[in-house]
């Protein structure tokens, strides 16, 4: 079969390598072109457009480079008539995506239209469930709260396990030496470690590691360890650090994020996959997202994400939007916003260091979240999904 895949962003682009893969497993006559990145140019076909030529985020951003935007989509729509694949699968990213759906079943009804990662829209854009409706043959999801919503709604979606657990569950299974990491990075084994992830994103960074690290730095007795982005070199970090007069301990390591979390106490996380991931690897975590505008800004985003109760993915999951038992509080704290003051992270770090209620209260529920995302193979049941759909 002839499958035709988009993406906007490296995640993304990432989890499509993984299906991909799993397709071409089942399907010997698999012929793939994707707007897609280096992953999946790695696992073959023909890469038509890099995802980074059209990722822009943001209403200011996206305003500027409209023009650019409207080309792509316009030579999406060509390629894919070129092409006449068996197949479309949609990877998030929805204002591109969802546009690309309604023009092909309008114009190529005969081809499939399977969305693998739903778009977030149970937190905001709600209404964008009618186009869904309309143009999606097959959804996939990789959260298993968003059956029950969409079911709510009138849409049958297929959840197919969380692809965070095909990546974390072999390197959570197997031992981990803290001697050996601490060993290698030059760390006094005796001495606990705090793991600051502050995101990717140059502005996040910005916003987020300087209080990060001023909440850190004021416990003593602690080794902290920044998580560098892959996409960002060393002199990045090191000026936010100058210029914020930090002082040692702090350490930045790059491409060994899993192993920072291993091996820390407590870390604090900026929202995203990577609350996920550290709760998933057993780590207590605080959840900061610090932004510019104060209340404002902050009121106003409570106003868009209304119809959620929290930010945090673990949140979310274990929360599960239920009726029947609700979260009576949050697992992992999110300090958002104004919100998210050196104080209140330095508070949040003490409270879950050590042996404290807290901390196993927190360590409790990871469990229960492990066991909601269910076993490893979300590519797996994706690709299977999709054949199937043909048969």
């Amino acid at each position: 079969m002839k499958y035709y895949l988009i993406v906007g962003e490296a995640s993304g682009d990432l989890h499509a390598s993984r299906l991909m893969a799993q397709l071409k497993a089942r399907d010997s006559k698999a012929k793939f072109r994707y707007f897609g990145g280096d992953a999946m140019r790695a696992e073959g076909g023909t890469l038509v457009h890099h995802y980074k030529d059209l990722a822009y985020m943001g209403f200011v951003q996206v305003l500027k480079h409209l023009p650019e935007i409207l080309r792509g989509r316009k030579e999406c729509k060509q390629d894919i008539r070129k092409f006449a694949p068996d197949v479309l699968i949609l990877v998030d990213y929805p204002g591109f995506n969802l546009n690309i759906a309604k023009w092909v079943k309008k114009q190529l009804p005969e081809v499939k239209v399977c969305y693998y990662i739903s778009p977030k829209i149970w937190a905001w854009k709600e209404y964008r469930i009618k186009a869904i409706r309309k143009y999606v043959d097959c959804m996939l999801s990789i959260l298993p709260f968003e059956t029950e919503w969409y079911r709510q709604r009138g849409y049958e979606v297929n959840y197919v396990g969380n692809p965070t657990v095909d990546e974390l569950a072999p390197i959570a299974a197997q031992p981990f030496d803290r001697d050996a990491f601490c060993e290698k990075h030059h760390i006094n084994r005796n001495q606990s470690i705090i793991a600051l992830l502050p995101g990717s994103r140059v502005a996040e960074i910005h916003d987020n590691l300087p209080k990060m690290l001023q909440a850190a730095t004021t416990i003593s007795c602690h080794q902290i360890i920044i998580a560098g982005a892959p996409s960002l070199g060393p002199e990045f970090y090191e000026e936010i650090i100058r210029r914020h007069n930090m002082v040692p301990p702090v350490k930045l390591i790059f491409g060994e994020t899993y192993d920072i979390v291993r091996a820390a106490e407590v870390a604090a996380v900026t929202s995203g996959t990577a609350t996920l991931e550290t709760a998933y690897l057993r780590c207590p975590e605080v959840v900061c997202y610090s932004f510019k505008g104060g209340r404002l800004v902050y009121n106003i985003m409570q106003y868009v994400l209304r119809k959620i109760k929290y930010v945090s993915l673990v949140n979310l999951v274990l929360d599960g939007f239920s009726k029947e038992h609700p979260l009576q509080e949050p697992v992992v704290k999110e300090l958002l916003g104004y919100k998210a003051t050196v104080e209140a992270i330095h508070h949040e770090l003490i409270q879950l260091s050590g042996d404290s209620a807290e901390r196993r209260r927190m360590l409790k529920q990871y469990d229960k979240m492990i066991k909601i995302l269910g076993e490893p193979g979300a590519p797996v049941r994706a690709a299977e999904i999709i054949i199937g759909l043909m048969r």
